[in-house]
């Protein structure tokens, strides 16, 4: 049994809320909302809404700081395997970038996936040095190799 997520993570300065049927409807459709930053949804933040799934807490959730939407983070499905692990992709609009919201928001995910027990894994362009950095800063320390983009894979054992 795949153990569930809280509904809402947070930390000190982020709230990490699921995303909605209504939320996954709006990106899709392109239609903007209240509370979204103006380059919100990004394009990953859209492929990211084909992965939602109703009820999944391995899924989408945006990165809010106050009332803004800033982007989003999650898993790309849940997770699998013996032990347990799951993939994490995560990402902010150009504006939000370098205040440390992605590595805190890493962080609170990992909070979350620690007290379930599930061991985490990333993908990474080898050329994107601030998401590796932001990876190495929240215990990313395993470098198995990469996938079949070319992209490194990162990983992230349980504590």
């Amino acid at each position: 049994m795949v153990p569930p997520l809280p509904a809402v993570i947070a930390s000190e300065r982020l709230r990490l809320p699921l995303w909605t049927a209504e939320d996954v409807a709006d990106i899709r459709a392109g239609r903007r909302r209240p509370g979204w930053h103006p380059d919100f949804p990004r394009r990953d933040d859209a492929d990211a809404a084909t992965l939602w799934v109703e009820s999944d807490t391995w899924g989408p959730r945006s990165i809010v700081r106050g009332t803004t939407v800033l982007g989003s983070i999650g898993f790309f499905g849940p997770p699998d395997g013996d032990p347990l692990e799951a993939q994490v992709g995560y990402g902010l609009v150009p504006e939000a970038r370098g205040w440390g919201f992605a590595t805190e928001a890493l962080r609170a995910v990992l909070t979350a996936t620690d007290g379930v027990g599930v061991a985490v894994r990333a993908a990474v362009a080898p050329d994107n040095r601030a998401s590796i950095r932001v990876l190495a800063k929240a215990g990313f320390t395993g470098l198995r190799g990469s996938d079949e983009d070319g992209n490194l894979v990162m990983a992230r054992p349980l504590p």
